[in-house]
């Protein structure tokens, strides 16, 4: 028996609650899975989980030893990484979950120069806005905008996530006169899904706030297709600045409501605290941060 062979197969069945899934981000066979996480339940002489015909869930005794097997792991991973002599050897996979913005608007090129100083690194990527716990996901790390679900995640705030109102001309022309928040209830407006406060927009101007009701006629969880959407005289949308720049700058967008901001959003790293030991992800979040230390810019 490998323990720790067992014991990554082991956490890597309580991440992703199935034998099957846990073979398959491993890379071996099922029945391998199977017989290592047997072979540590008969080493320890008890039951590490409660198993179903659909999934395996921790017991309450596995769900001590999860935490316990995570930091052996993870500080075997920072000693191997430590015994390296050239950074560039890391090696294993990150698996990792990103906002379609986010992927779509610096992410890829970030990464590719990333992968281009640590050739011995994988990636597994997952372009959701989808609000996910990576340790139940499986996930090594969640770019996103929402706060950690639970305590035993980490958030690294990366930058600050402004947006604005806008419409194109055409629209405008045809529409009636949008001064105030209030205006907006008169007009077509569409939103992302996923804004956290969903239909009630708290707006501030100076120290005064508005809470404003206002019914989309589209919601969709793609930013792109909001900027499409507007972009052909549908409405307006509250759309991000960095989506958008190029359009305000050339004038296929104007900008509305100058003097109103809805709250600020943070786009952050989000991790389990047992991987914040680890060398490949220190260093893969040290890059991240440092080249988006301003923001970042539309394609």
């Amino acid at each position: 028996m490998d323990l720790l062979l067992s014991l990554e197969a082991f956490c890597c069945v309580a991440e992703t609650g199935s034998l099957t899934a846990a073979a398959r981000r491993l890379g071996v066979a099922k029945s391998v899975v199977t017989t290592r996480v047997q072979q540590l339940e008969g080493r320890l002489g008890v039951p590490l989980f409660h198993r179903s015909s659909r999934a395996m869930k921790l017991s309450e005794l596995g769900g001590k030893y999860y935490v316990e097997c995570q930091e052996i792991l993870t500080r075997t991973d920072e000693l191997t990484s430590r015994s390296r002599s050239d950074e560039k050897q890391l090696s294993g996979t990150l698996f990792i979950q990103v906002l379609p913005g986010f992927a779509l608007n610096g992410f890829s090129r970030a990464l590719a120069d990333f992968a281009r100083l640590h050739p011995g690194l994988r990636f597994e990527i997952t372009v959701s806005d989808q609000l996910v716990d990576p340790v139940h996901a499986g996930l090594d790390l969640v770019f996103q905008i929402y706060p950690p679900v639970s305590d035993a995640l980490i958030e690294r705030r990366l930058f600050a996530h402004d947006g604005v109102f806008c419409a194109s001309q055409d629209y405008l022309n045809g529409a009636p006169p949008l001064e105030t928040p209030e205006d907006l209830t008169l007009h077509r407006f569409s939103r992302y899904s996923y804004y956290p406060w969903g239909d009630k927009w708290p707006l501030r101007r100076g120290d005064t706030l508005i809470k404003l009701h206002l019914r989309p006629i589209l919601k969709t969880n793609s930013v792109h297709l909001l900027r499409d959407f507007v972009l052909s005289g549908a409405g307006v949308a509250y759309l991000p600045t960095a989506i958008i720049s190029g359009d305000l700058r050339s004038g296929k967008l104007v900008r509305l409501l100058n003097n109103y901001v809805a709250p600020q959003l943070w786009l952050s790293a989000v991790y389990p605290i047992s991987h914040r030991s680890s060398g490949k992800m220190k260093v893969f979040l040290d890059f991240i941060s440092k080249r988006f230390s301003a923001g970042y810019q539309e394609n």
